[in-house]
């Protein structure tokens, strides 16, 4: 087998999953909790009509346990993993891999540590050993590490002239302070620089551990299988992982903040305090999300900004519940000599929403949007996956695939009007502007 097999086989099966769950909607997807001899939980579809597995891992934690002096070295340390393990150097590695015709990908966000990994049935034992040497036998050599700071620094410094990245950047610091939330997962300049073999070594100790760990498994596998595979791959971990930082409240306040960079045009990120995702009033504020900002032309907000008065090409809105913070938050850009206009149209889009709720008919529209467009999502053993250990590291239940559309459809009107009344802030609706916008300037 080689990866243009693996290649050829890809798109045959995600063609196939995507017919069967569109056409049979969430009722196909038969989701069983293993837990492996060693005492590892994982979910599992069985799916065995092609043989490739999609296994999908998350250590808690990610990003946010870098040191405050450290920041970054997560993501490093994860990037690192496959430039060198065991006895085999990046170049070793890789090809090692692309014997097996596998695919291994590596990355660290604010809240999580992740591993993706498909692999063939045939190569899953040599494959698996492949992982587990990767995830317990890093080398961390000096050359690699040395490339991979480059290719980060490169990174950064692309980031730091593109107005998307700055004004996500600066909400961040704006809205988290000096919570590991607030800085970014890169680390900056000064950071990155200072980062030591022993700070990788450190953050693997701190993330990569037993007691953080979610996994799911879709594909060519049974529960005994996959039993085996997670005390094989997990096995060789630390037990226990660093302290999980502590919660931290929102601290935006009404107003806009402007950060100056040459451009035609403002970037503009927006937001307040949002919700849990275990809170009761959740799913009506997932649907009444929908209709100010969400997907299509049909949003409120696409509709006022964009096709009543031209001001930005696209503007969306989103629930953002993190594991140790909420927010609710928005983007779009406009025309420096029209951005104050827009921004003014925001503000009263979101006091309306407020005060009045919304229609009867824009309720059922999302629903019939939000409920259809699930099944969607179901589109191959990859997908599948990872919507599963997303929904683990949420707390959600085993049957919520089931019963999703459900939790959709129970919303009412007076939900939504309820849930608009406690939540929704307009004046405590920050903005942060990146570009030359006229007519605005940083509010105190």
């Amino acid at each position: 087998m080689t990866r243009l097999l693996a290649a050829a086989i890809a798109p045959v099966l995600v063609a196939l999953l995507g017919l069967v769950m569109a056409t049979s909607a969430m009722a196909a997807v038969t989701i069983e909790e293993v837990t492996s001899p060693g005492g590892i939980r994982a979910w599992l579809v069985e799916e065995h009509s092609i043989p490739f597995t999609a296994l999908e891992i998350r250590f808690d934690g990610g990003a946010s346990l870098d040191p405050a002096d450290r920041r970054g070295a997560t993501l490093m340390m994860m990037a690192l993993l496959e430039e060198g393990s065991g006895d085999l150097d990046a170049r070793g590695f890789a090809e090692a891999r692309d014997r097996l015709a596998a695919d291994f990908d590596f990355d660290a966000h604010a809240d999580a540590a992740t591993v993706s990994a498909r692999f063939l049935t045939e190569h899953r034992d040599a494959s698996v050993a492949l992982l587990r040497q990767a995830l317990t036998e890093p080398t961390f050599a000096p050359e690699a590490i040395e490339r991979v700071r480059a290719q980060i620094s490169s990174i950064i410094r692309s980031e730091g002239q593109d107005p998307g990245r700055v004004a996500g950047r600066r909400f961040d610091r704006l809205a988290y302070g000096d919570h590991p939330y607030g800085a970014s997962r890169l680390g900056d300049g000064d950071s990155l620089a200072a980062l030591t073999r022993d700070d990788l070594v450190a953050a693997k100790a701190a993330v990569l551990a037993r007691d953080r760990v979610y996994v799911s498994a879709v594909g060519d596998i049974t529960a005994a299988e996959l039993g085996r595979l997670l005390d094989d791959l997990f096995g060789g971990l630390l037990a226990t992982g660093a302290p999980m930082p502590a919660r931290v409240e929102v601290a935006l306040k009404g107003g806009v903040t402007v950060v100056d960079l040459a451009s035609p045009q403002s970037m503009v990120m927006f937001g307040q305090a949002g919700i849990r995702r275990d809170d009761p009033d959740f799913f009506a504020a997932f649907v009444l999300n929908h209709i100010l900002g969400g997907s299509g032309f049909s949003a409120r907000l696409m509709e006022e900004v964009r096709e009543k008065r031209g001001l930005t090409y696209g503007i969306s809105t989103w629930l953002a519940p993190m594991n140790l913070a909420e927010a609710w938050q928005g983007s779009f850009a406009s025309a420096n000599e029209r951005v104050a206009e827009a921004i003014a149209v925001v503000r009263d889009e979101w006091a309306r929403a407020a005060a009045e709720g919304v229609s009867e008919t824009e309720l059922e529209a999302a629903k019939t949007y939000l409920t259809g467009s699930y099944p969607l999502r179901f589109d191959g053993n990859g997908p599948i996956a990872n919507m599963l250990v997303g929904l683990q590291t949420e707390g959600l239940p085993i049957d919520y695939v089931t019963n999703r559309n459900a939790y959709v459809e129970a919303v009412t009107l007076e939900d939504i009007r309820r849930v608009a009344a406690r939540l929704m802030r307009p004046e405590a609706l920050h903005f942060v502007v990146v570009g030359q916008p006229v007519g605005l300037t940083t509010t105190p």
